[in-house]
C-alpha cells in the first residue's frame, strides 16, 4: 500500500516507517521537522516538509493519493501541557482534525494513530486493560482521548477505520542500528539515564518510599521496534476486517526506576551517580497493561522490550554520538 507518516521523521515515526517498509509497503513521509530530524528519512521514501496546521499543506499532501496514513505528529510532554493547554490544544486536537479532514476529503480511510496510556490516568486496577476507566490526569491524555472519540464519529460517519495504539512507555532503539537519530529534548526516563552516562545531566530519581519492591516507582517500557511492528498488524487488521480497534501496547509487567539505572550502569560500564528527590506530585507508584487483546486481534507479542535489550540498544545510539 501507500502509506503517508505524518510525523515519520522523528523518533517513533522513524521506526513506525523502517517496519512499514519491511512489509512492503511504499512509504512517504509528511513532517515539518520540528524534533523530526533528516538523519532519520529514508533515501528510498517520499519526504514532503509540512505543516499538520496548513490545510493547504495536508490537501497537497492526500491529493497524491494514499491507502492509509499514520500519525504520529503531536506534542508529548505531560507536564509542559499542564502548563501550555493551548500549545496542545491546537497542535494535537486541531493539528489531528485537519489531518483527518483532508484525509477524507481525498479518500484515505484506513488511519493508524499513535494514542497513549495518558488517556487513562491513575490504575484502579491493574494490569490496566482496554476497557479500564479512561480519566486522564495531565491535558496531553486529555487531547489523546478527545481524538480517539474523533476517529470513533468519523468511523461512523466518513467510513475511516482506525487503529488507536495505546502506548505505554516507549524505549530503546533499532536493534539493526538503522533508525539513530536522538529524540530531541527527551523527558523519558531511559534517555535520562543515557544523558547522565554521557555526563550531560544530573540524574535525579523522583520519590524512593514507593510501595514497589524497590521504593522507586514502576513503569511498562516497551521497545519502539515492537511499537512499530504492531502499526503494520493493526494495518493488517483494519484492511482485512474493515474494522476500527483499540488496544494497549505493553509488556504486562514493569521496572522500577532502579532496576532500570542498574542495568544501565552494567551495560554502560559508567558510574551513572542518581540523586535521590522527593516524588513528583501525580506519579502513581505502578502503571503496567496487559496486553492479551493486542495478542488476541493483531497476534502481537513484544519481543525486543527486555530490560537488557532497551538499555543496550539505547547505549549503542548514545554511545555512538557522544563517542562514550
Amino acid at each position: 500500500m501507500k502509506i503517508l507518516v505524518i510525523g515519520g521523521a522523528g523518533y517513533i515515526g522513524s521506526h513506525v516507517v523502517k517496519e512499514l517498509m519491511a512489509a512492503g509497503h511504499k512509504v512517504t513521509v509528511f513532517d515539518n521537522l520540528s524534533s523530526g530530524l533528516r538523519q532519520n528519512l529514508f533515501a528510498e521514501n517520499g519526504f514532503i516538509y509540512g505543516n499538520i496546521l496548513i490545510q493547504s499543506d495536508l490537501d497537497a499532501a492526500f491529493a497524491q493519493g494514499f491507502d492509509a496514513f499514520a500519525h504520529l505528529a503531536a506534542f508529548k510532554a505531560a507536564g509542559e501541557s499542564m502548563v501550555l493547554p493551548e500549545k496542545y490544544s491546537v497542535n494535537n486536537i486541531t493539528g489531528t482534525l485537519n489531518i483527518m479532514n483532508s484525509a477524507v476529503k481525498y479518500g484515505c480511510l484506513r488511519m493508524l494513530f499513535s494514542s497513549s496510556a495518558a488517556i487513562f490516568g491513575s490504575p484502579q486496577y491493574l494490569p490496566m486493560d482496554e476497557n479500564h476507566p479512561k480519566n486522564p490526569e495531565n491535558y496531553y491524555g486529555f487531547t489523546k482521548l478527545e481524538i480517539e472519540r474523533f476517529m470513533e464519529w468519523y468511523d461512523r460517519l466518513k467510513g475511516m477505520r482506525f487503529a488507536a495504539l495505546r502506548y505505554f512507555n516507549a524505549a530503546g532503539y533499532d536493534p539493526e542500528g538503522i533508525c539513530c537519530g536522538l529524540e530531541q529534548k527527551p523527558e523519558n526516563l531511559l534517555p535520562r539515564i543515557m544523558e547522565a552516562a554521557c555526563g550531560l545531566r544530573e540524574l535525579k530519581v523522583f520519590g524512593t518510599d514507593y510501595d514497589t519492591r524497590d521504593g522507586t516507582c514502576i513503569r511498562d517500557y516497551v521497545h519502539v521496534t515492537d511499537l512499530a511492528r504492531a502499526h503494520v498488524l493493526a494495518l493488517d487488521y483494519i484492511t482485512k476486517n474493515d474494522k476500527s480497534l483499540a488496544v494497549n501496547l505493553g509488556t504486562e509487567k514493569g521496572t522500577t526506576v532502579f532496576e532500570l539505572i542498574e542495568a544501565a550502569r552494567r551495560i554502560s560500564g559508567k558510574a551513572i551517580p542518581a540523586e535521590n528527590a522527593p516524588r513528583r506530585a501525580g506519579d502513581p507508584a505502578c502503571l503496567y497493561t496487559s496486553s492479551a487483546y493486542a495478542k488476541e486481534l493483531l497476534g502481537w507479542v513484544p519481543e525486543y522490550s527486555d530490560v537488557d535489550t532497551l538499555v543496550s540498544t539505547t547505549w549503542n545510539v548514545y554511545k555512538k554520538t557522544f563517542n562514550q
